[in-house]
C-alpha cells in the first residue's frame, strides 16, 4: 500500500555517487569570505595591538586586562609599571603589570590631545 502512494518517490532516481566538483568550489568560496570577513582583520588587529604593547613609553596611558587605568612610569622586558593613583602627600600608588596583561594603550600624545588652554 505505501508503495502505491507514491509512485514519484519510488520513480524518481537517486543522485548519482560520485565526485561533484560544485560542493568544493562552493566550500572553497565559503571559506574564503569567512578568511577575509573574519579571521584576517583579526590577525591586523592582534598585530597592531602586540605592536603597540612593543612600543610602550613612560608616560603612556593604558588599561590593563583587569580594567585598571593607569599611567606607564617604567618599562623593563616583561614588566611595565604603572601608576594607578596618587595619595595625599604625592605618594604614587604602582603596580608592576606583564606586558601580556596590558589590555589597550592610549599614547601620551592622544590622551593630552583633546585638551586646550
Amino acid at each position: 500500500m505505501r508503495e502505491s502512494m507514491f509512485p514519484v518517490l519510488l520513480q524518481a532516481e537517486g543522485a548519482a555517487p560520485g565526485f561533484d566538483p560544485s560542493f568544493f568550489l562552493m566550500m572553497a568560496a565559503i571559506f574564503a569570505i569567512f578568511y577575509f570577513l573574519v579571521i584576517r582583520p583579526q590577525q591586523k588587529q592582534q598585530k597592531e595591538r602586540e605592536a603597540s604593547i612593543k612600543a610602550l613609553v613612560r608616560g603612556d596611558k593604558v588599561i590593563t586586562s583587569g580594567g585598571l587605568h593607569g599611567t606607564v612610569t617604567d618599562v623593563s622586558e616583561d614588566l611595565v609599571k604603572v601608576e594607578i593613583a596618587r595619595v595625599k602627600g604625592g605618594l604614587k600608588v604602582e603596580v608592576d603589570v606583564a606586558r601580556s596583561g596590558i589590555g589597550a594603550v592610549i599614547k601620551a600624545t592622544e590622551a593630552g590631545g583633546g585638551e586646550s588652554s
